[in-house]
């Protein structure tokens, strides 16, 4: 595979912004072997903006030639008071569910789950015996305000009764891109603020510089796409991403893993979905993410009675979003379709849910869990 060809699989949908791609493409030219990390809370169950969309770009980069690695948050989600701020049950749920879920997906996904390094941050910390002093001197050297801003990392806003945990987690996160040896740093467009904060300070890391062909470097920063809310109302904050995009504690905004058939139509049919209105639009997004990504074999059909046009096929979303715009979609008619591809698509995870295994990991995950904000 080609570098032209890295960089393509590396830009290629949910991918929204590559910080830069210039910088990608000479990194994949020295042929050096480039590592990547995406870093989770443990707050929940597994909704399909992480278990979907962010391992699909896993699975890219695995095709790439990328080391992927999955940094299991632990300690951040314990300073994010997740799970009940249990650091026991987030542990636990981060090894059993959490793993084993991402693993699973991975594989469904056409990926290899064995490549795939999963690291407990609890771990790292103690592998890398200059974690904490890192902590302290990049602390020592950035600004109360790059920290503030950088909070939207954990769906935080600061004000005079924020915790000092929450000026804790953005300086972690941007040690855990250097203490992993990260060339590409892998979030939601939510994760934008800190990530470009790693960046700016790369030359601030004395003690684990980022290293490629034995120069000292900027990590690169890739950016993944956020699956709007099904239960959006329109009048988001367009600056609160919290607002507007599937939640694990807020259970009718999103799609779960897990989640039967029954439930996957049900939430669909109840979906925002505007007539003619495309931005922001989770039928859309859903029709995108489950029917468009892959080339198609087949033509993804709105089905109709034919005094209303009869039934239309398309092949490129690109079709489907400006036939709609156009109001020759109806909303119903896009939710229908969507319905039966999004079944189709998630049959094999509530398959592994049911039965064996996900079952059991899905009842342990009942008994465990407090979902919190």
């Amino acid at each position: 595979m080609d570098v032209e060809d890295k960089v393509n699989l590396a830009l290629k949908y949910p991918t929204e912004e590559v910080i830069t791609i210039e910088d990608l493409r000479n990194y994949f030219e020295t042929g050096d072997q480039l590592k990547h990390y995406i870093g989770f809370e443990i707050s929940g169950y597994i909704h399909i903006g992480t278990g979907v969309v962010s391992m699909y770009k896993v699975v890219d980069l695995q095709r790439a030639g990328v080391k992927v690695t999955i940094l299991l948050a632990d300690l951040h989600s314990w300073l994010n008071h997740k799970l009940g701020g249990d650091l026991e049950v987030i542990r636990r749920v981060a090894v059993t569910y959490f793993k084993e879920t991402l693993r699973r997906s991975i594989g469904i996904l056409g990926g290899d789950p064995d490549a795939v390094d999963f690291i407990l941050a609890s771990q790292l910390v103690e592998d890398k015996h200059d974690y904490w002093v890192q902590v302290l001197d990049l602390a020592r050297q950035v600004s109360l305000s790059d920290i503030r801003h950088s909070l939207t990392i954990m769906g935080r806003v600061f004000t005079n009764t924020a915790k000092m945990s929450w000026l804790i987690y953005p300086l972690m996160q941007i040690v855990d891109v250097y203490a992993l040896g990260t060339h590409i740093a892998h979030g939601g467009v939510d994760q934008r603020k800190v990530y470009v904060l790693a960046r700016e300070v790369h030359d601030k890391i004395k003690l684990m510089p980022l290293t490629l062909g034995g120069r000292v470097i900027k990590p690169v920063i890739l950016l993944h796409h956020l699956l709007p809310s099904l239960a959006m109302t329109g009048k988001e904050s367009r600056l609160d991403l919290s607002e507007a995009k599937m939640s694990k504690s807020r259970p009718e905004t999103a799609i779960f893993l897990h989640d039967s058939p029954g439930e996957i139509s049900e939430k669909i049919k109840n979906a925002y979905c505007p007539p003619k209105v495309t931005e922001n639009n989770p039928v859309l997004e859903l029709a995108r993410l489950f029917s468009f990504r892959e080339p198609r074999r087949e033509p993804f059909l709105i089905k109709r009675p034919s005094e209303y046009g009869g039934t239309a096929e398309y092949w490129a979303f690109e079709e489907l979003t400006r036939d709609y715009s156009q109001g020759k979609v109806h909303p119903l008619d896009l939710k229908n379709a969507v319905i039966e591809e999004a079944v189709r698509f998630m049959e094999p995870y509530w398959k592994w849910f049911s039965t064996g295994d996900g079952a059991r990991l899905l009842s342990e995950m009942g008994s465990l869990v407090k979902i919190t904000r």
